[in-house]
C-alpha cells in the first residue's frame, strides 16, 4: 500500500510539473506575441493558436489531474446555512445530475474528438483530435469527483459535513 501511495504521489508531482510547463510555455508564447506584434510590427499567427491550445489544456488538464477537491472555490453561503441532512441530499442530487450529464455525453464527445482527426490547426498543423483529446480525461475526472460527492452525501462523511459551526472556520474572521 505504501508503494502505491508513493507511486500516486510521484504521478501527482509529474502532473504538476507538466501543468507548470504548459503555463510557462503559454507565458513565453504570450511574450513573444507581444514583442513581435507591438515592437517589431510582425504579427505571428502561431502564438495566438498556441496560447489558445495551451490555455485549453492547462484548464482541463489542471482540473483533471492537479486540482484537489479542497482547492476548488465554491460559493456555498446558502449550502453552509442548510442543515446537515439537506446538504447531504443536495450533494447526492447535484452529484447524480452532474455525473449523469457527463456520462450521457461521453459517446457524442468521443465521436466528435475522433471526427476532428480530419482537421488540423491553421498554423501549427496539430490534428484537432489531439487538441480536444484532453476533454476525455477531464470528463472522467468530473464523473469520479461527482461519484465521490454522491458517496460522501450518502454516508455523511467528508469535509463538508465535518465543518464546526464557529467563527474560526471563516477566512474573513
Amino acid at each position: 500500500m505504501n508503494r502505491l501511495k508513493s507511486t500516486f504521489d510521484w504521478l501527482a508531482r509529474r502532473a504538476e510539473n507538466f501543468l507548470a510547463l504548459i503555463l510557462g510555455a503559454l507565458f513565453v508564447s504570450f511574450l513573444i506575441q507581444i514583442v513581435f506584434r507591438y515592437l517589431l510590427n510582425l504579427p505571428l499567427g502561431w502564438t495566438v493558436e498556441f496560447v489558445s491550445i495551451a490555455w485549453l489544456w492547462g484548464i482541463l488538464f489542471g482540473y483533471a489531474f492537479v486540482v484537489r477537491e479542497a482547492d476548488v472555490i465554491r460559493l456555498d453561503i446558502i449550502y453552509a446555512a442548510l442543515p446537515r441532512w439537506a446538504r447531504r441530499a443536495l450533494d447526492v442530487i447535484t452529484g447524480t445530475i452532474c455525473a449523469g450529464i457527463f456520462i450521457w455525453s461521453i459517446p457524442p464527445v468521443w465521436d466528435y474528438v475522433q471526427f476532428m482527426a480530419i482537421e488540423k490547426t491553421a498554423y501549427m498543423k496539430i490534428p484537432f483530435d489531439w487538441v480536444f483529446a484532453i476533454y476525455m480525461p477531464f470528463m472522467i475526472s468530473v464523473i469520479i469527483r461527482c461519484g465521490i460527492s454522491i458517496w460522501r452525501g450518502i454516508t455523511g462523511s467528508g469535509p463538508a459535513f465535518d465543518t464546526p459551526q464557529s467563527a474560526g472556520t471563516h477566512d474573513y474572521d
